[in-house]
């Protein structure tokens, strides 16, 4: 992982980056052929959607299940039918706060002609049972008119001030859920109120699809442990993107394993590789480019094939994707930002097919700009925005930086576009 990592950057930038990074006293100054070679490596570039098509193509969902506690399965995939088997409710009850009778009863009562009726115990003629809502509904009653509509003359009686029909504010049995009825269907993704329906069916356990398994390895000569507790020396650069991409992962539905560190050494790079095949995806962190040191493609072409190398978006463009052993294998440029938009492109999309859940779209608003965008045709351009009255201001629109320059938002403005 060269500091020289885009084939369109200039001598002249990478000059400035070595100089201020410390980099120049370890990494080879690079040639005019070594530019050439670059440019000429990066000169055919994948569209965006045409990657993300021929990369999802490759990503099937994993059919391994598990038995889980309802308590466990929230967020969580159902590999199963859910089907009732009992009613629920399991009695007739109230479904209002009031008083239960037959609705015949009230025939013709209103505030200004109340029928008047005797509380008791139990239902016959002329009489009524208080009752709350979800009581069990008393033999004999059919209907239960609402508290509001009533008025206690004295402990014995009541005035019935609006009629009822047969049926009125009454919960039947299997009104909500009939025994024998599908719930959910296999696929649906559970939340927290289907849990407690699951709860009221009297399950205990359902079977859900496992998690797919996500293995990131981070690479680079230059990466230190981000716990280390000395000070990074000149052109030592504390790894980070395993922590938000194992982060994101998770978010996304998976469980991940992260390797330590690995060296640029093809021979390190490949049996890494090796060790994580046993994963459903793997994700590589680094070495993406061209430079001397980069050597994660080569590695991956020699191990399974490579689909795309170099996308048309900025950043990310050095963006790699392909295939080893039938897994999807994402290689992520280095720096935290370029990674981050290669993350949301292709990382999300796959692991939410892996784990069988919805691709739901983003929320997005589109708001004027304050200035010019500059973007070259046909690239796919994030620029990072900061929102002020209505309106979307660039905050910085070209170039990559090694850490992301997330402006503060106002809490009364809106985000032109969230990534979650």
């Amino acid at each position: 992982m060269a500091a020289y990592s885009y084939a369109s950057k200039s001598l002249k930038r990478y000059f400035k980056y070595a100089n201020n990074s410390g980099f120049i006293k370890q990494t080879k100054i690079p040639s005019p052929k070594d530019d050439n070679n670059m440019l000429k490596l990066f000169k055919e570039l994948t569209p965006v959607h045409v990657a993300e098509e021929t990369f999802m193509k490759i990503v099937t969902p994993i059919n391994r299940r598990e038995r889980l506690s309802i308590e466990e399965c929230s967020g969580r995939v159902l590999a199963e039918d859910v089907i009732a088997r009992t009613n629920v409710p399991h009695y007739k009850r109230a479904a209002m706060d009031g008083y239960a009778l037959q609705a015949e009863e009230t025939l013709g009562a209103s505030r200004t002609s109340p029928a008047l009726l005797n509380r008791s115990e139990t239902i016959g003629p002329q009489t009524c049972v208080r009752v709350h809502t979800g009581s069990p509904l008393p033999d004999g009653a059919d209907a239960v008119i609402m508290i509001e509509d009533t008025e206690a003359v004295d402990h014995d009686l009541v005035e019935i001030r609006a009629q009822v029909h047969p049926y009125e504010n009454v919960g039947e049995i299997g009104e909500d859920i009939q025994e024998g009825e599908f719930v959910f269907r296999e696929g649906h993704l559970l939340r927290p109120v289907d849990i407690s329906v699951l709860a009221s069916l009297r399950l205990k356990h359902v079977t859900v699809h496992q998690k797919p398994i996500v293995s990131i390895i981070p690479t680079g000569d230059e990466l230190i442990p981000r716990n280390r507790r000395e000070l990074p020396e000149p052109g030592e650069i504390i790894e980070t993107n395993t922590l938000m991409t194992e982060l994101y992962a998770k978010k996304w539905g998976a469980t991940t394993h992260v390797s330590g560190i690995i060296l640029d050494d093809p021979e390190l790079i490949r049996n890494a590789i090796k060790e994580n095949l046993g994963s459903d995806m793997i994700i590589l962190c680094g070495g993406t480019s061209v430079g001397e040191r980069d050597h994660t493609p080569t590695v991956i072409e020699e191990m399974g094939r490579i689909l795309t190398r170099g996308i048309k978006a900025s950043p990310g463009k050095p963006t790699t994707l392909a295939e080893i052993k039938e897994r999807p294998v994402l290689c992520m440029p280095g720096y935290p930002v370029a990674g981050y938009v290669a993350l949301q492109l292709f990382a999300k999309p796959a692991i939410k097919k892996l784990a069988h859940l919805p691709q739901i779209p983003e929320n997005r608003t589109k708001l004027p700009l304050t200035e010019k965008i500059s973007s070259r045709i046909g690239y796919l351009t994030f620029a990072r925005i900061k929102i002020e009255n209505n309106t979307a201001k660039p905050v910085m629109t070209s170039g990559e930086t090694d850490i992301p320059q997330y402006q503060k938002t106002p809490k009364d403005t809106k985000k032109a576009k969230q990534w979650k």
